[in-house]
């Protein structure tokens, strides 16, 4: 007879597998994925925002050109060559005019997303370090009163310049958000179920960005209808885009709610218990271990890959669509028999309403993108799920590039697009916290979110440049659909690094 009083025990039950596992979440689990969601979530609206308006913010704010600006006559001598060699009518002076101002606003966009990125970049740095060094829920009411500040301040903007500044400065906060949020989430939950609870936290940005666009579409059709008629905000003439900005304040709301609440995790008060303090946070250590250095710096070129992918080319698609359909909006209205301020109107209703239709498409290909990866990479492993959507998201985006030119467009291929596209995102949500050890991990995460960012950043510069003056001469919209094909070359650079990146599959995270 056994003397084990054991032996007749049953044996214990095996934690859940796949998404059944969310059915071993405590409450105050579930309220820490709550509340991670909603800060995320409003950093994804401020971001979609920010997407939305950053063009009609251009128009009005970039400086119109005149007549005697000393870019025209090159500008004429290629445009008139081209038509030569097509055999199409010359441009007129309007025309010529009109390609200079379109260069112009979109320069201006892709410099304003620059510098926002910029921002982003060296806040998630900043934060990721002192999140942790101070705690992953100081850090993270830090972040989000930041860019709920500044976002609020960009509806103020006077110029080009000043609404540069302010997108670097909600940069600063917006890019502290995702460390923290995901690190503190990943350090809560229970193993069996951290890829699941963090691909659903991804997969929650959707709400966000979804939110920006029916506001986006709410005020395009307040301004078509002429509601914001000779109205003023503190002084400035009110715009659609100024509003959307205004909107991005709430969220500084949510840091009432996480003051009370919300705990650092368990994990993050044993390692500073246990001395990890002196080495939290420390890049020395970060880069100067060569399995955490490796991890670090093959992760930056995973995340550049996506980072640009989406910053320098997925979301320029709302402005391939106002280029697309402008003919198409200004002939609606001619047949309706306006003209004018009158028509002018239509149009810019017509593209704030269609840019946030492929808004919504987008992200409810996204949200089923990022949890289609979160089964993928449990069932298969990180590395394969990686590979298989860097692939599929460098095709997608260069088929609507290339294709796009009809309505029916939109609802197909936009959220095929965003399906493919904004999958990686929820890997690497999923992914870089699991390749550092508790003191550093969301210094390491950051960095490979976030260094990656910075370097990413010359990104939507380079769509401009590509826009403006390498395919120049060609007619609208052909510049932005080739600088967009051109550039879905970057996601080939996450292919390269993947085969030296290790897999995390059913491993727990390293301490």
């Amino acid at each position: 007879m056994s003397s084990d009083p054991n032996a007749n025990a049953p044996a214990p039950a095996s934690p859940r597998t796949g998404w059944s596992s969310l059915k071993d979440l405590t409450g105050y689990q579930w309220f820490v994925f709550i509340v991670c969601c909603l800060a995320w979530d409003m950093d994804c609206m401020d971001q979609q925002l920010f997407a939305l308006a950053r063009r009609p913010a251009m128009t009005e704010l970039v400086p119109k050109v005149q007549p005697d600006d000393a870019r025209l006559p090159a500008l004429r001598a290629e445009l008139d060559a081209k038509a030569e060699k097509q055999g199409k009518p010359k441009p007129t002076d309007k025309e010529v005019i009109a390609a200079r101002q379109n260069g112009d606003i979109g320069n201006a966009a892709g410099w304003a997303t620059t510098w926002f990125l910029v921002g982003w970049a060296i806040g998630g740095i900043g934060f990721g370090v002192l999140g942790d060094r101070w705690g992953r829920v100081k850090t993270l009411m830090a972040t989000i009163l930041l860019y709920a500040i500044f976002t609020g301040l960009s509806s103020l903007s006077s110029s080009v310049w000043d609404f540069h500044m302010y997108r670097l400065l909600t940069g600063l906060g917006v890019g502290g958000v995702f460390a923290a949020s995901v690190t503190l989430i990943a350090e809560t939950m229970p193993d069996n179920a951290r890829p699941f609870v963090i691909g659903l936290f991804q997969a929650s940005s959707v709400l966000g960005n979804c939110t920006a666009a029916l506001i986006s579409m709410y005020l395009g059709s307040l301004a078509q209808s002429g509601q914001f008629d000779n109205q003023m905000l503190l002084g400035y003439p009110l715009s659609p885009w100024r509003l959307m900005f205004m909107v991005g304040i709430i969220p500084g709301l949510l840091v009432v709610v996480i003051q009370a609440r919300l705990k650092e995790p368990e994990k993050w008060k044993q390692a500073m218990a246990a001395g990890g303090v002196k080495k939290a946070g420390s890049y020395s250590e970060l880069l100067g271990d060569p399995r955490w250095r490796k991890n670090a710096l093959l992760g930056l070129v995973l995340a550049l890959a996506g980072v640009i992918g989406l910053w320098g080319i997925g979301f320029f698609s709302y402005d391939l669509i106002q280029y697309v359909f402008d003919a198409e909006f200004k002939k609606e209205a001619a047949n309706m028999g306006l003209t004018g301020e009158a028509a002018t109107k239509y149009v810019a209703g017509e593209k704030a309403y269609w840019s946030g239709i492929a808004s919504l498409l987008q992200n409810a290909g996204a949200f089923f993108g990022m949890l289609t990866f979160s089964y993928v990479c449990f069932r298969v492993g990180r590395r394969p799920a990686f590979a298989v959507a860097l692939l599929l998201a460098a095709s997608s985006t260069a088929i609507v590039f290339y294709t796009i030119s009809e309505k029916w467009h939109i609802y197909v291929l936009i959220p095929i697009m965003g399906f493919c596209l904004l999958s990686l995102f929820g890997g690497y949500a999923i992914y870089f916290p699991e390749l550092f050890p508790t003191r550093l991990r969301s210094t390491g995460t950051s960095f490979c979110y976030n260094v990656g960012r910075l370097l990413s950043a010359p990104g939507p510069a380079m769509l401009g440049f590509l826009t403006s003056s390498a395919f120049a001469g060609y007619p609208e919209p052909l510049p932005l659909r080739y600088a967009g094909m051109v550039m879905c070359s970057v996601f080939l650079i996450g292919l390269f690094v993947l085969p030296f990146l290790p897999e995390t599959k059913d491993k727990a995270l390293p301490e």
